[in-house]
């Protein structure tokens, strides 16, 4: 089983490995241990000190369960400072812990990526990025090309997508503590049961990958070259957004825009599977009687019609910061 969200990157063949396990971002990772601690203080201590964190949080509560969904972002900035600490501690005391979900990439499907890698790192004989993007869209691929001296005609959208935001824009850069980081191993040294919310099968993920025409990466390339054109002050502004919980602003970002477009998420298919997967452990953590904490991407979280809107929709008491522009000032 291979957790899905590595960066790792290098030439030639192994390029279209790993531009499935880097462009999934689907996880944060975690072992899972076998053996529960007790609980060692109420609920509302543990709320409180999750809430002294610098990442945003909210609590759904039903009769004896709660539920503590903590929206994670990708690569916060080296320079931005947040404190761990306060999540650490609620994660020792929780119940139990959710993470996103695994893919199940066996051997056979490597392989397959591999024997298959020019569908997945090239376009298709005799076509180039011209030929899908508008003509403004690709002058503006153009003098991001200019920029940085590369040339990405022949190159799938797959891989410049995940080039320029991984690459150029520093996403993958993991200079400070991330959130699944911090509570995976408060988890693991507390002997917290960590559980991935479900899995995704290897070979359909690769069947989704092989079988994209380009004409449905268009909006993924778009939002891509419109977050590296925003450039590193974006994406520190996010990140400050992030830490004192403007989440709307956080969502309005065109980073966040360009990572809810690309795959997976912005796949039909397996995007909505992804999502409803999120929706439905919830649901059954709300089942649970103790604190369940949950570690899940921001934007399945506060996007329109995600899972903060499904659980207000569906009445809901939910205690934490505004997820969206119509909240402020209630």
């Amino acid at each position: 089983m291979i957790l899905l969200g590595s960066n790792v990157w290098g030439g030639g063949v192994a390029r279209g490995v790993a531009a499935l396990l880097a462009a999934t971002l689907l996880t944060l990772g975690g072992s899972v241990p076998v053996q529960a601690q007790e609980a060692e203080t109420s609920v509302d201590e543990i709320v409180v000190m999750a809430r002294r964190s610098g990442a945003p949080m909210w609590e759904i509560t039903r009769g004896d369960s709660t539920v503590l969904l903590v929206g994670a972002i990708q690569a916060v900035p080296a320079g931005v400072e947040w404190r761990p600490d306060a999540l650490e501690q609620a994660t020792r005391r929780s119940q139990r812990v959710y993470f996103p979900q695994k893919a199940n990439v066996s051997p056979a499907d490597i392989f397959r990526l591999i024997w298959r890698s020019r569908t997945l790192t090239r376009m298709p004989e005799g076509r180039t990025s011209a030929d899908y993007l508008s003509a403004e869209w690709q002058g503006r691929l153009d003098a991001l090309e200019l920029r940085y001296g590369e040339d990405w005609s022949q190159d799938s959208f797959l891989i410049v997508s995940s080039e320029l935001l991984s690459d150029k824009l520093g996403l993958r850069d993991r200079g400070n503590q991330e959130v699944g980081e911090v509570v995976r191993r408060a988890a693991r040294r507390a002997r917290v049961p960590v559980t991935s919310i479900g899995s995704v099968r290897g070979d359909a993920l690769i069947d989704d990958l092989l079988t994209r025409p380009p004409e449905t990466w268009v909006p993924c390339m778009e939002a891509s070259i419109a977050a590296v054109e925003a450039g590193p002050d974006e994406v520190q502004a996010r990140g400050l957004a992030w830490t004192r919980f403007d989440v709307p602003a956080v969502m309005e970002s065109p980073i966040e825009g360009a990572l809810s477009q690309c795959w997976p998420w912005g796949d039909p298919a397996l995007g909505t599977l992804l999502r409803g997967q999120w929706i439905s452990a919830v649901e059954g953590a709300l089942r649970e009687p103790g604190v369940t904490l949950a570690v899940a991407p921001l934007r399945v979280l506060a996007e329109t019609g995600g899972v903060l809107d499904d659980l207000e929709r569906r009445g809901f008491d939910i205690a934490g910061p505004e997820w969206r522009d119509d909240q402020r000032g209630d």
